[in-house]
């Protein structure tokens, strides 16, 4: 054939040129002069040069044209592909594929669009690829798979696919998510020893119940019920059972998809105690220092949450010491016939490591000294898994930051070092909050307040912030620098306006005003303990009227209306709570101190102590003891202003009387308050029924003491109040709710009980 020929490789003649080696030569091979692209709208010209086997100047072949036309078809970016050749001029046809242009969701309401185009993304499918019609239907099932890891089993897909301008398509998901399949039921079979009650409340996976349409714990998902068959083994083993079996699980739903049937068969197997624990291999610390670490004890049932404990804790105290990568591997002797297990710890503790580096990622708005300075593991030095953990629960506290997670990766090339990687996921430290809040005490709350806990960056807060209710009027303003010296001194500065009309909690017809302002210090002695100090000072106003009790009208005439006072204050805090929130172990105590001294033009002063106290007593059930102690009183000849009277009673510290209710009275029954006051409350705090694992809602039954005593009134124990009652407590999206039902258990005469008592909102 001759060199001007038209020649035309379609794709299975591609196939049979490389399946049939022997095939005749389809034209005579020539030497390129030029090659020329033809049908490209999006994919730049020199995309298909970098595929093409030959050069201008080059020879081209039959094989040559087979490679090329594989290769342009292997790209997936052409929906054909053919060659030509005129006058030694190789020209390259081509015919593009459509690229996609967006991506839309009709119906969806159980997803966000978001979520779903990120699992699109995961299978290849996203806006700006080259749209492929096989790809479409993988991605339908995605967004099937998706729906079905919630329950929408009966979920329909129904793909439009609209061509757009410059060979470019729409795509619309138009979805029918139907409804959510329900468990309907879940069974265990094989169960000997533990009831199915037991079990199941072990499950997060839940039937029906009266809070499923808040928890969704009753929607099959096979995450979930993998999570379930984790929990169910780890409690079998954590109670010796170390030849417990999950045999098998079947899921069963009916034709219609609503109902979903679990079985789950066990084999639970002897139940094994501990006849000893021995350490060997490389010893580096004293034999009887590693031995205070094992929480498994000879005699005990088998539990593998204490040996994963022990271990862990000897590898950490091995890496305290630099040994990052040492390990501590359990090795069981089991007697079948005894049904006792005795175990070895092997002890490896590698080589001895110290840090390289430390790199901070992720915070792109937070400075990168900000970070740093609430690390306690240091550049050059040993490697310290205490000093680790520490750093990373500091950098948590900071409330900058919505993840934190630190690696340490060995330093290639060598074996004795590593570098420490800190990647921390940035969350908005800014807040602009308006808000109504409620409660039986305050009534309707206006709050609103402006916040920024880390002024450009820098690890400062501001705020600005205000409140409003029939009883107080608060407005303040607030700056505190968490590291004014770099060993982590606080330095703080607050004014505020505060205005108070307690004549509804009857407690007298008056008014206060108060205007101050001040500067305080805080000082980290441990990673829990704190202490602080202030100095402040502080203008009040009183107004009476004609119906003010008598004590009060005595008092504005013997020290007048209007009262400046210095105030110094004091405080030390110990935190070792696990959660501010959702505490389940751990206690809180708090001092502090409060004296108005010269020049002011009044002497008194305020000491408060508490002491808060948690213990875990099984997986859902928290115990609580709270204790707290005040006493106040003037000095120089000055009486305690009574606006500076402790009072008690609400639900804040003895539920079931009134707020403010408890304490000595006046002679027309207003509260006086007093200057000491003793509080005590003991919860048993437990999940709300129905709602499983979730962690916004809890109920306690509690049991309140207290009462308020008068200057020159001795404590007498036998004076106090005392309520019972439940409690819920909900960290709803509108804000906390609290609601106690109390009864009053030694109601005396002239007590004010408040059965109910509601609290919506923060009130600060």
């Amino acid at each position: 054939m001759k060199n001007n020929m038209l020649h035309r490789y379609m794709y299975p003649a591609v196939l049979a040129l490389a399946l049939l080696p022997g095939l005749a030569s389809a034209f005579d091979p020539f030497i390129v002069r030029d090659i020329r692209v033809e049908g490209i709208q999006r994919i730049e010209a020199g995309t298909v040069f970098n595929y093409l086997p030959v050069k201008v100047g080059e020879t081209m072949t039959d094989e040559k044209a087979a490679q090329a036309l594989r290769a342009l078809f292997g790209t997936g970016f052409f929906r054909d592909v053919r060659l030509e050749v005129e006058k030694d001029v190789l020209i390259v046809f081509v015919e593009e594929r459509p690229a996609i242009a967006a991506l839309d969701f009709v119906g969806m309401k159980s997803f966000k669009p978001e979520d779903i185009k990120k699992s699109l993304r995961d299978v290849g499918f996203q806006e700006g690829r080259v749209f492929d019609r096989a790809q479409l239907e993988q991605a339908e099932q995605e967004i099937k798979r998706n729906y079905q890891s919630r329950g929408h089993y009966a979920a329909q897909v129904t793909t439009t696919v609209t061509p757009l301008e410059r060979n470019r398509v729409g795509i619309n998901f138009s979805v029918d998510e139907g409804e959510a399949a329900k468990i309907k039921s879940i069974n265990i079979v094989g169960n000997q020893v533990f009831r199915d009650k037991d079990l199941l409340d072990l499950f997060n996976s839940q039937t029906t119940g009266w809070m499923s349409w808040y928890t969704k714990n009753d929607q099959y998902s096979r995450q979930k019920l993998a999570g379930d068959l984790d929990g169910l083994r780890s409690f079998y083993l954590n109670r010796g059972y170390l030849d417990f079996t999950i045999d098998s699980t079947q899921v069963s739903i009916t034709p219609e998809k609503r109902d979903i049937y679990l079985t789950i068969n066990i084999t639970e197997g002897e139940k094994y105690t501990v006849s000893g624990v021995k350490l060997g291999g490389e010893l580096l610390v004293p034999e009887e220092e590693l031995r205070k670490l094992i929480t498994l004890k000879e005699g005990e049932a088998f539990s593998r949450e204490k040996l994963t404990e022990s271990t862990k804790a000897i590898t950490d105290r091995l890496g305290r010491d630099g040994y990052a990568f040492a390990n501590a591997n359990a090795v069981p002797e089991l007697d079948r016939d005894k049904r006792t297990a005795m175990f070895t710890v092997m002890i490896d503790p590698g080589r001895r490591v110290y840090v390289r580096r430390i790199d901070v990622v992720g915070n792109s708005r937070t400075r990168d000294e900000v970070a740093r300075r609430e690390l306690r593991q240091l550049e050059n030095a040993y490697y310290d898994t205490e000093k680790i953990q520490n750093s990373k629960k500091r950098l948590e506290r900071t409330s900058f930051f919505s993840e934190v997670n630190i690696e340490t990766p060995p330093v290639a090339g060598t074996s004795d070092q590593v570098d420490v990687l800190v990647k921390v996921k940035e969350q908005p430290t800014g807040a602009l909050l308006l808000g109504l809040g409620f409660s039986t005490q305050e009534k309707v709350v206006i709050q609103g307040s402006v916040s920024q806990n880390n002024v450009f960056g820098s690890g400062k807060a501001l705020s600005i912030a205000a409140n409003t209710s029939k009883v107080n009027t608060n407005l303040g303003v607030s700056y505190t620098d968490p590291y004014y010296t770099v060993d982590g001194v606080s330095r703080g500065f607050d004014t505020y306006l505060r205005r108070s009309d307690p004549s509804s909690l009857s407690l007298g017809n008056y008014r206060t005003l108060s205007l101050g302002g001040g500067v305080r210090f805080g000082y980290p002695v441990t990673d829990v303990d704190r202490i602080s100090f202030g100095l402040s000072v502080d203008r009040t106003k009183l107004d009476t009227f004609f119906d003010s009790p008598p004590r009060i009208l005595a008092f504005t005439s013997q020290y007048g209306s209007s009262y400046s006072s210095l105030l110094g204050s004091t405080g030390w805090q110990q935190d070792t709570r696990d959660s501010a929130i959702w505490t389940t172990s751990g206690h809180v105590q708090r001092a502090t101190g409060e004296f108005a001294v010269p020049p002011g033009s009044l002497k008194y002063y305020r000491a408060n102590y508490q002491n808060q106290w948690y213990k875990p007593l099984t997986r859902t059930l928290t115990f609580m003891l709270n204790g707290e102690v005040g006493i106040a009183n003037g000095f120089g000849g000055q009486p305690l202003p009574f606006w500076k009277n402790y009072y008690a009673g609400g639900a804040n510290t003895v539920r079931a009387f009134a707020p403010n209710s408890l304490g000595p009275t006046d002679v027309d029954g207003s509260r006086l308050g007093g200057n000491k006051r003793i509080v005590g409350n003991a919860e048993l705090l437990f999940p709300m029924p129905g709602v499983g694992n979730d962690r916004s809602m809890r109920l306690s039954v509690f049991l309140d003491a207290g009462q308020v005593y008068g200057n020159g009134q001795k404590v007498d124990l036998g004076d106090m109040r005392y309520g019972a009652g439940l409690g819920f407590a909900w960290n709803s999206p509108f804000g906390p709710i609290k609601i106690s039902i109390a009864k009053a258990l030694n109601e005396k005469v002239g007590d004010r009980t408040d059965r109910i008592q509601f609290q919506l909102g923060q009130v600060f």
